[in-house]
C-alpha cells in the first residue's frame, strides 16, 4: 500500500491532468444518466451520457441528444458545472477549493498547477488562480446581464436568467451548448446584434487566454511592452477573424440557405459570427448544412488552428501554428534560427510545435478515415470532415447532426474530443510514461537521407 501511494504521488503532471479529466467525465456521465437529470425522470442511455459528459468537460459542444428537451434543471446544472470545470481546468478549481479551506499549496500542487495553467513559474500561482477566477466571474457575469436583456422577455425572470447564465458560461468556455432545444442554437437570433456580438465577445475573450487578458488589461494600449506571446496571439487571432469574416461573406452572401436574402448589415454580422464561433465555440446562427463547400473547408482550417494556449478553447493553438509557419519561413530563407521581433525562439519550442501539429493531423486523418468507413455511404465527405475537425478541435459545430451518426461513430468521437481537450502532446507523453526531455548519453554516427 505504501509503495502504491508513492507511485500515485510520483505521477507526472500530464498523467495527473489526463486522469483528472477522465474522472470528471466518468462522474459527469454517472450524474447525467440518473433519472433526476432527465425530464420527467427519463433515463439517459449510458453511452449518450458518456458522450455528453465528454463533450461538456472537453468544452466541445457536440451532442448525442438535444440538451433543451432532454435534461431537467438538475441535468443542466450538472452540464454547467462540467463545462466550467472543463474550461477553467480542474487543477485551478482544486487550488481555489484548497485556498478557501485555508490549506497551503504544496510543491506538488504547484507543479500540477503550472502545467495546467501553461506557465513557467512556481511563484504566485495561488494568487494567479484567484485573479483568473475573479476575471472569469466578471466576464461571465457581464455576459449574463447582457444576454438576459433578450432572455427575460422571452422566458420570464427565472428561466431567462438561467438561460443567460448557461449561454454566458458556455460561450466563455467555448463550449457551444445551449438550452433552447430542438438543436436550434442561435438561429433564432441570426439578425440580433446584441446577442451575437455579446456571444462573440465572450468566445474571443475565452479563446485568447488568461495571460493575454491579464497583460492587455494591465498595460492597455502599450503594444511594445506586451510579451511576444501576447503580440503573436492577438495578431494571429485578428488575422483569422478578419479572413474568416471576408471569406464567409463572399461565399455565403448569395446563398439563400445561409446569408442570402438578408440586409448587408445582417450578412456582415452573420459572417463575422461564423468566423468567431468556428474557431472553437460551436454555436451557429445559420444552417450549417447549407454552407457551400468552400465555407466548410475554410471552417475546418479555422477549427484545426483553434484558440490560444492557456485559454478555454481547443485546436492546435494559434501560437503553435505560428511557430511552425515561422520555422518553415526560416528554412526557406536558409536560416538556422527562428527570429521574431529581436527574439530567438528556442529549439525545444519548435520541436514541440511540430510534434503537436503532426500528432493532431494524424489523429484528424485517422478519425476521418474511421468515420468515412462507418458513414461514407450516408453522408458527404465534406460533412464528415467538418464533424471530425469539430471533434478534434473541441468546437462542436455539425453540418449533419451528431445524433444522426451511428453509435459506433459517436464512440469514435469520444476519444478524439478527449485528446483535443487534454492536448495531443500531453496525452502522448502521459501514455508513454516518459519525461518530456531525455538527454541521450550515447550519440550514434550521423548519416543523411534524401528528402523532399
Amino acid at each position: 500500500m505504501h509503495r502504491k501511494g508513492n507511485n500515485l504521488k510520483n505521477l507526472r503532471p500530464e498523467m495527473v491532468m489526463t486522469l483528472g479529466f477522465s474522472i470528471l467525465i466518468l462522474v459527469g456521465s454517472v450524474l447525467l444518466s440518473l433519472p433526476v437529470s432527465g425530464r420527467n425522470g427519463r433515463f439517459l442511455h449510458w453511452t449518450d451520457a458518456l458522450f455528453t459528459a465528454t463533450s461538456a468537460v472537453c468544452v466541445t459542444g457536440l451532442v448525442a441528444v438535444d440538451t433543451g428537451t432532454t435534461f431537467s434543471l438538475f441535468g443542466r446544472a450538472v452540464l454547467l458545472v462540467l463545462i466550467q470545470a472543463g474550461g477553467l481546468g480542474f487543477m485551478i478549481l482544486a487550488s481555489l477549493a484548497m485556498q478557501v479551506m485555508g490549506q497551503k499549496l504544496s510543491l506538488r500542487t504547484r507543479l500540477l498547477m503550472r502545467e495546467s495553467m501553461n506557465t513557467d513559474t512556481l511563484s504566485g500561482l495561488g494568487s494567479m488562480a484567484r485573479r483568473n477566477a475573479v476575471m472569469v466571474a466578471a466576464i461571465e457575469g457581464t455576459g449574463m446581464l447582457l444576454i438576459s436583456i433578450r432572455m427575460i422577455p422571452r422566458f420570464g425572470v427565472g428561466h431567462g436568467l438561467m438561460h443567460a447564465l448557461f449561454l454566458s458560461v458556455s460561450a466563455f468556455c467555448n463550449a457551444g451548448f445551449d438550452c433552447f432545444g430542438y438543436y436550434q442554437s442561435l438561429t433564432a437570433y441570426s439578425g440580433d446584434a446584441l446577442m451575437l456580438l455579446t456571444i462573440s465577445a465572450l468566445i474571443i475573450l475565452g479563446g485568447i487566454g488568461f495571460p493575454v487578458i491579464a497583460e492587455v488589461t494591465g498595460h492597455p494600449g502599450k503594444w511594445k511592452k506586451w510579451s511576444l506571446h501576447t503580440r503573436i496571439t492577438l495578431s494571429a487571432s485578428g488575422i483569422l477573424l478578419a479572413a474568416g469574416t471576408v471569406l464567409f461573406y463572399f461565399c455565403e452572401r448569395e446563398n439563400p440557405r445561409t446569408l442570402g436574402n438578408r440586409a448587408l448589415g445582417e450578412q456582415i454580422l452573420g459572417a463575422f459570427f461564423q468566423s468567431v464561433t468556428m474557431r472553437t465555440a460551436g454555436f451557429n446562427s445559420v444552417d450549417l448544412a447549407g454552407l457551400r463547400g468552400a465555407s466548410k473547408l475554410f471552417a475546418c482550417l479555422l477549427m484545426l488552428v483553434g484558440a490560444s494556449p492557456a485559454s478555454t478553447g481547443g485546436g492546435m493553438k494559434t501560437t503553435t501554428v505560428a511557430v511552425v509557419i515561422l520555422y518553415i519561413v526560416s528554412i526557406v530563407r536558409g536560416r538556422e534560427d527562428v527570429n521574431l521581433s529581436g527574439k530567438r525562439l528556442p529549439q525545444r519550442l519548435i520541436r514541440q510545435s511540430i510534434a503537436i501539429v503532426a500528432i493532431a493531423a494524424g489523429v484528424f486523418f485517422t478519425g476521418l478515415l474511421a468515420l468515412s468507413l462507418l458513414e461514407g455511404n450516408r453522408f458527404a465527405l465534406s460533412d464528415l470532415t467538418m464533424e471530425m475537425a469539430s471533434a478534434v478541435a473541441t468546437v462542436g459545430v455539425s453540418a449533419i447532426g451528431t445524433p444522426r451518426l451511428h453509435a459506433t461513430s459517436r464512440a469514435v468521437l469520444i476519444p478524439v474530443m478527449f485528446l483535443g481537450r487534454v492536448g495531443p502532446l500531453t496525452l502522448m507523453m502521459a501514455l508513454s510514461g516518459r519525461p518530456d526531455t531525455v538527454h541521450n548519453r550515447i550519440h550514434y554516427p550521423q548519416e543523411d537521407l534524401f528528402i523532399g
